[in-house]
């Protein structure tokens, strides 16, 4: 059983971080992907159920983004010098299985953080969410990046063992259960299921 403490819902937001077909399409074996999916379709409802809030970041670039991108930047340069991601991309849409409703956020950003190029942090604050449940593809991307600077900003993290994926299954593991128990709670969606009724 998790030693985590229990949820508050109220003050809760279950962050869905770049589930977009064009992202899962770098994960391996389909039938993988599908079971992610489920999960996190779950913990969508679980959430929304007791009353949090769901929050959808997605990343995808108009011709201004791509063009402000600089050369040095070994990431994203090659995005915006290939003109992939385009915003309006269905590749680039949320994923049709884990579709916002109405009260969402739901946010658009142009690099690896949930947060640095959005105003993500500025709309959780104003529904006093203070407690942060991140799933998003991939780990050693968006996962990464949100955690560490959602730490940096003092929310109570909960990473979702089984919500987060990665190609790469080393950088996945290392970061899991090297990196992020130093900064969040690590839970799976069985365990967020327990912690949303134990508030």
């Amino acid at each position: 059983m998790s030693t985590a403490p229990a949820l508050d819902p109220a003050r809760t937001a279950l962050l869905v971080l770049d589930y977009q077909p064009a992202i899962l399409a770098l994960l391996p074996e389909s039938g993988d992907c599908e079971a992610l999916l489920g999960r996190v379709e779950g913990a969508i409802a679980d959430v929304r159920a007791n009353g949090g809030t769901i929050a959808y970041v997605r990343v995808g670039f108009t011709e201004a983004d791509w063009d402000a991108i600089p050369a040095v930047n070994k990431s994203f340069a090659p995005l915006a010098r290939h003109r992939v991601m385009h915003h309006e991309d269905p590749a680039t849409a949320l994923h049709e299985r884990l579709a916002p409703q109405d009260g969402d956020i739901i946010v658009r950003k142009i690099r690896y953080g949930g947060m640095s190029t959005t105003d993500l942090d500025q709309q959780l604050r104003e529904r006093g969410i203070t407690t942060l449940v991140v799933s998003g593809v991939s780990t050693g991307g968006v996962v990464l990046s949100t955690v560490i600077d959602a730490a940096d900003r003092d929310y109570q993290l909960y990473v979702l063992s089984d919500g987060v994926a990665d190609p790469d299954t080393e950088v996945h593991d290392v970061l899991l259960h090297r990196v992020f128990p130093s900064r969040a709670h690590i839970i799976d969606t069985v365990e967020l299921h327990a912690l949303l009724r134990a508030g």
